[in-house]
């Protein structure tokens, strides 16, 4: 069963520094109905203005993973990292026992537009890892490509979670599969384009649950950017 969360639909705040979308409930939006799915809790698409960010804050007990689409964000942490992540590149946070971090836009002049996933770990009060790693185009245009899993692999980040994580840049009428394991659940989340989703119609901002689907078929309608997550 494939049922579609269309980004219309997701939750909405304004900030002025911050025009941000909420796919599941997250601060002061709270959907009962949309409170994450399996071990996926959060996906925020998130448009920062030119020097606004998040100031030092803490986290506690999750994965989390950034994923910019178009800018530029800085990171800072307790751990000592300081890093700046661009498209291309990929980040990961395990807060475990708990982290401190801020996150900031460093250009004057232009916007950040990032995806920021939360995911449950299967372990509470780890150490806290931070990791950033490049994700080249080649292993994502017109394939699906590892980005991050709970067995080291590869380029791959390693998350520390029942989860696998999925990229791909798509061309127009390409097309790529994924087998589900009995039992395991996806999630799919547009990015940008337009998709065909095992006959469904996905938008820019569309996201889509896989419940008791063996394989999933996405057909590329125009260029287009997504995630996918294989889930427990």
């Amino acid at each position: 069963m494939i049922t579609l969360r269309k980004s219309a639909d997701r939750g909405h705040a304004d900030y002025g520094w911050l025009d941000t979308h909420y796919t599941f409930s997250f601060a002061d939006y709270y959907d009962p109905a949309h409170m994450g799915f399996r071990g996926l809790r959060v996906i925020n698409e998130d448009i920062v203005a030119p020097g606004g960010g998040f100031p030092t804050h803490g986290h506690r007990d999750m994965e989390i993973v950034t994923y910019v689409l178009s800018g530029a964000i800085e990171h800072k942490d307790s751990l000592g990292s300081g890093e700046v992540l661009r498209p291309g590149e990929l980040q990961r946070m395990s807060a475990g026992r708990g982290v401190q971090h801020s996150e900031f836009n460093p250009s004057r002049t232009d916007p950040l537009h990032l995806l920021q996933i939360w995911i449950l770990p299967e372990r509470s009060g780890t150490n806290p890892e931070y990791e950033q790693k490049p994700i080249p185009e080649t292993e994502r245009r017109n394939k699906l490509g590892l980005l991050a899993t709970r067995e080291p692999t590869g380029s791959a980040l390693t998350i520390h979670a029942d989860a696998t994580i999925y990229g791909s840049l798509l061309d127009k009428d390409k097309t790529v599969t994924h087998e589900l394991a009995p039992g395991r659940h996806a999630w799919l989340q547009l990015a940008r384009g337009k998709v065909r989703l095992n006959g469904l119609e996905l938008s820019a901002g569309d996201g889509a649950s896989a419940t008791a689907e063996r394989k999933l078929e996405i057909t590329a309608l125009e260029p287009s950017e997504f995630l996918l997550f294989d889930l427990k």
